[in-house]
């Protein structure tokens, strides 16, 4: 019977370590965001944008047709600590197939040059990625994860 509740309570304990989830404080889990631009009370044209990976509210966005790529960025959350400035990525759909831009916000961030910062076309996709040390961080956890899975069999096993 001993052994019966300690087999339990490992893996509770087991699936506990599993089933964490990163999630950040105030995070808006709606999937469809609306920035109506300027405060003016005139009339745009409103656009679909879609903005994943490291920024505080990844999802669909509806924008005026003149809005940068900060400001969707902005509109956003911002990005997160884990976020590739760099090599921020723009997947523009056109005639001819997908075209990928790829903007240096950290250049501008340093430089100040507007000219860096894309306007936003419709059904563009931006991928704000990762740094390496976020997926080195993510390898690791996994990793632990998989390690206290394989302790908890171990004991399981060596039970007498």
């Amino acid at each position: 019977m001993k052994k019966l509740g300690l087999l339990m309570f490992l893996l509770i304990i087991s699936g506990l370590v599993w089933a964490q989830d990163e999630t950040t404080f105030g995070e808006n889990r709606g999937s469809i965001y609306l920035y109506s631009g300027t405060l003016t009370g005139t009339e745009q044209l409103k656009i679909k944008t879609y903005i994943w990976g490291q920024v505080r509210n990844p999802g669909l966005y509806i924008i005026p047709d003149n809005t940068n790529l900060l400001t969707l960025i902005s509109s956003a959350g911002g990005p997160t600590e884990n976020a590739k400035l760099t090599k921020v990525r723009i997947i523009r759909p056109t005639s001819e197939g997908e075209k990928v831009i790829w903007v240096n916000l950290k250049k501008y961030i340093e430089t100040g040059d507007e000219s860096l910062i894309p306007i936003m076309q419709p059904e563009d996709t931006v991928v704000v990625a990762g740094t390496t040390f976020y997926a080195f961080s993510k390898i690791t956890d996994w990793l632990s994860k998989a390690v206290i899975v394989i302790s908890v069999y171990s004991v399981i096993r060596n039970i007498k």
